[in-house]
């Protein structure tokens, strides 16, 4: 059976690392006898300059029709204008809610080799495994109304934080049935003192956590939780928590794992694919990286460990999913870094090495 992924390589260092992730997909499909149909097509800044849109109609349909998505990067300096109507970040939005990718999944695991990688002290951060599970297509980023305006104040904004018990409680479950899976282990991370978002979030968790009762439960405030995060990450095992809170938290938690590079993500719909997983978009959790794009020197793990997640999820090759993890793993063990990893003085591979390195542990294994 022919199964379809969309490319979406984007801005900056998104082809770069796109371009990696394929060659794992076509690796993993030589070795099994899969195929992978592949089309490549624009989001992001790349689409603003050629269509004027940065989700064009076409690209959206592609990712309708495929059996999962990955995306690279989008934004950078050329698009940041605030006063600009059109912008990168407004292509992504569109296509989580078109495609209502309402989950999104950014597990955090420290590799035993990349333990100094990290500012943080070794014991603090040896025992992180870790799952964010983020509501993706609420809150903050989607509420109406939004926008600018002009008062007898002057120059004014507005963003609306709006969230439905429907919304919370699928997510909720997700987070929860994840849990069970791993070492059963819910923390619900709102602000709940402030804000009738978050009692709203954290009545509805309640409500759920009481049909998983062999499901350990606590509610975490968000600025507890940022400080847990460094104090404490071990005790973690799935955070569940709204939309602009998981952003910023995972982006923190990056640091545990010694780099954003290292981390890998699934945007999640109910929608079950041809090979009965559930189709997603997947994404390494960094930006596009402008500064160093073109240079060869990105790295291109995470977006790797999304191809893993994607395998996994989507296209129910779970041994494959293994190989590919596995290999992650044994190149770093080998010594293997790109410069986001090394120490100083640390002789570094190549973005386009470090794939290779990876097929070569995968040809192996498989």
């Amino acid at each position: 059976m022919e199964t379809k992924i969309t490319l979406l390589p984007g801005d900056g260092i998104g082809p770069e690392v796109v371009a990696e992730g394929v060659k794992v997909l076509k690796a993993v499909a030589e070795k099994q006898g899969h195929t992978f149909e592949f089309t490549e097509t624009l989001a992001g800044g790349v689409a603003i300059d050629e269509t004027g849109q940065p989700l064009p109609d076409e690209s959206l349909r592609a990712c309708q029709q495929a059996d999962a998505v990955l995306l690279g990067a989008i934004g950078g300096p050329k698009w940041s204008d605030p006063t600009a109507p059109t912008r990168p970040e407004q292509g992504l939005l569109k296509l989580r809610k078109a495609l209502d990718l309402f989950a999104n999944i950014r597990p955090v695991k420290l590799y035993p080799a990349l333990a100094d990688a990290s500012t943080l002290k070794r014991e603090v951060i040896e025992q992180v495994d870790l799952v964010i599970v983020r509501q993706l297509t609420g809150g903050l980023y989607f509420g109406q109304p939004q926008g600018r305006l002009v008062n007898r104040q002057g120059r004014a904004a507005v963003d609306t934080l709006y969230y439905t018990e429907t919304e919370i409680e699928r997510l909720m479950r997700v987070a929860f049935e994840m849990a069970r899976q791993r070492c059963k282990k819910v923390a619900s991370v709102d602000k709940a003192n402030v804000l009738a978002s978050s009692r709203l979030w954290r009545e509805v968790a309640h409500e759920v956590a009481a049909d998983y009762p062999d499901v350990a439960y606590e509610d975490i405030l968000v600025d507890a939780c940022a400080m847990y995060l460094i104090r404490r990450p071990g005790d973690f095992d799935v955070i569940a928590t709204e939309n602009m809170f998981g952003d910023i938290l995972s982006d923190e938690a990056s640091m545990l794992a010694g780099s954003m590079g290292m981390l890998p993500s699934a945007s999640l719909a109910d929608t079950v694919t041809a090979t009965g997983g559930k189709f997603g978009l997947y994404e390494p959790i960094h930006g596009s990286a402008p500064d160093i794009a073109g240079q060869g020197i990105a790295n291109p793990l995470a977006t790797i460990l999304s191809v893993a997640m994607m395998l996994r999820t989507s296209l129910g090759l779970p041994v494959a999913a293994d190989a590919v993890e596995a290999a992650v793993e044994a190149v770093l063990a080998a010594g293997h870094r790109t410069p986001d990893l090394a120490k100083s003085g640390e002789t570094t591979v190549s973005t386009a090495a470090m794939g290779d390195l990876v097929v070569e542990a995968i040809l192996l294994d498989l």
